[in-house]
């Protein structure tokens, strides 16, 4: 106010002694007089007005009136004009008027807030994309599927899935020969050309008519070449895919452009990817699979996000016969989307409905999560690949859990047949040891809303036992077959089971919604966050902030 006061009283001194001069030398100096005047109060007032930390009220013009009353008439005019002009340019200036004094205390920098050098937005962004994914388990009893078997019910195949995650339990049957011996690998062959007949059905429905018999994809030995055909070249999906590696990353071939033929050297038979009847462009293509005794898991991704998948890694563990072979145990896929990790554990536990095995259940989890180690495959020194299931951004947990119903068989059927699903869920095992804190902590699982997954007769919509033919293959009904999520960014879109006949259980499967971080185009700028990095949006941000003369010239 003092500053201001001088200033004030100078320019009004300075006005009164020039009007008087003025009046008394000749009229004509009048005019200037005026204009003198005027500019000397518009000086006065807008250091007033950019000076001031308070918003502008009455009072700030009620110190340009006491102004005005110790001038002459020409200087009480040149005042009015001010003043009028002053209030004309708080009016139509709405950022200075509403906003100035807010800004003018928060940053020394009028308009602009600056970040911290600690603050995330220093950081480059990171763009989100959702994509959508179809998991789907089915324990499916040994049994193995015919050429002409139809899956289109249990893949709910309309489009809509950018991944198709697919897990199976005995897909052989878990005899010794099958669990000591050797691994039968003609299921899973099956299984994946079954898969994408389906997944690919317009595109193998265009070359049915050249491909001959669809029976020539089931013949023994083929699972290796069906498997590289339909991947293509799996390498590409195990490398690092980091943006600073993205330029090394060669394009995906087409895996079925060219028929190529690949033979076993032990074996007369000869397989060729035109004999194999594979569609001459897939939609879909197998990013990986792999087998351990019964257990197969399968990972498809939609052709256009196949060039944005790297980091491929695989891991299996054990956990049946002495706590080791595989007649139980799961099989976990790691990988990365853009830059988000996800992992995929397709598990088949311990099997038993009596009082304690449930524990023997929750001992299978703990020791895959524990036990599950994936190799190191990044080149990247400044990017983090996790190496073990928890750390991964999202997790999705598939199979044959085999948590029971703590009921008698009787007592179950009863609830069964009043569709009382809550009082079920309530004796659910799964439900129990989760909220009792002894397993899959902080993971989460969709509301049930269909019936027990688990036993039914052969090829028929009744529970075994409920006949005197199936009453000793009696099991008390149960949601054997789950699928459990960890992580943020994930949305599950629906939980349902498919009812198919095929075996003794029903299939599960569920549509989710997964955020992934896009790759981000200025790599250089992450180490460190170097200022650099936000010199450009500092000079936006000035190029966009209005100055007091553009406002009002």
């Amino acid at each position: 106010m003092n500053e201001f006061s001088d200033h004030r009283h100078g320019g009004v001194d300075g006005a009164m002694t020039t009007a008087a001069a003025t009046t008394s030398a000749s009229p004509t100096f009048t005019s200037e007089n005026s204009v003198r005047c005027e500019k000397k109060s518009l000086r006065s007032i807008i250091p007033r007005i950019f000076s001031s930390k308070r918003s502008y009220s009455r009072e700030s013009f009620s110190e340009v009136e006491a102004l005005q009353s110790d001038g002459n008439n020409n200087v009480i005019e040149a005042d009015n004009n001010v003043t009028s002009r002053t209030k004309a340019f708080l009016e139509e200036s709405n950022f200075i008027k509403s906003g100035f004094s807010e800004r003018h205390s928060v940053a020394e920098v009028e308009t602009l807030t600056l970040p911290s050098s600690n603050q995330s937005s220093m950081a480059p962004l990171a763009l989100v994309q959702n994509i959508r994914a179809f998991v789907g388990t089915w324990n499916v009893g040994g049994n193995t599927p015919n050429h002409g078997m139809n899956l289109e019910d249990f893949l709910q195949v309309d489009g809509s899935a950018d991944l198709y995650v697919l897990g199976f339990q005995e897909i052989v049957p878990l005899n010794a020969g099958n669990v000591l011996v050797i691994e039968d690998n003609e299921p899973a062959s099956k299984w994946l050309a079954l898969i994408s007949q389906t997944l690919n059905k317009p595109y193998h429905e265009a070359n049915e008519s050249e491909c001959g018999n669809n029976s020539s994809l089931f013949r023994k030995n083929c699972l290796k070449a069906l498997n590289k055909n339909l991947r293509g070249d799996s390498d590409i999906f195990k490398a690092c895919n980091c943006s600073s590696d993205s330029g090394r990353r060669t394009k995906l071939r087409d895996p079925c452009a060219d028929p190529l033929n690949y033979c076993d050297s032990s074996s007369d038979d000869c397989i060729s990817t035109a004999e194999i009847s594979l569609p001459t462009r897939l939609g879909y293509q197998l990013v990986a699979s792999k087998q351990m005794v019964g257990l197969f898991l399968s990972v498809w991704a939609r052709r256009d996000l196949v060039k944005n998948i790297g980091h491929l890694r695989v891991s299996c563990l054990g956990r049946g016969i002495m706590g080791y072979l595989g007649n139980k145990g799961c099989i976990s896929i790691s990988m990365t989307v853009h830059q988000t990790s996800l992992c995929f554990v397709c598990s088949h536990l311990a099997s038993g409905e009596k009082e304690g095995d449930e524990l023997r259940r929750n001992s299978d989890v703990a020791e895959i999560l524990k036990g599950i180690v994936f190799p190191r495959v990044c080149k990247n020194p400044s990017r983090r690949i996790p190496e073990r299931i928890a750390d991964h951004d999202r997790v999705i947990w598939l199979g044959d859990l085999n948590y029971r119903i703590g009921l008698s068989y009787e007592e179950a059927i009863i609830l069964l047949e009043n569709s009382n699903w809550e009082s079920l869920l309530e004796k659910d095992q799964l439900n129990t040891e989760r909220e009792a804190g002894r397993v899959f902590c902080g993971w989460n699982e969709g509301k049930i809303l269909f019936a027990p997954t688990y036993k039914y007769s052969q090829n028929s919509d009744s529970y075994a036992g409920e006949n005197s033919k199936s009453k000793r293959k009696r099991r008390t009904p149960a949601w054997c077959d789950r699928i459990l999520w960890r992580g943020d960014g994930i949305d599950q879109l629906s939980y349902l089971r498919g009812e198919s006949r095929f075996s003794d259980h029903r299939p599960v499967f569920a549509l989710f919604a997964l955020e992934v971080e896009l790759i981000k185009k200025n790599p250089k700028f992450r180490k460190g966050y170097s200022c650099a990095a936000t010199k450009f949006e500092l000079e936006e941000c000035f190029s966009q902030t209005p100055n007091f003369c553009d406002l009002h010239p």
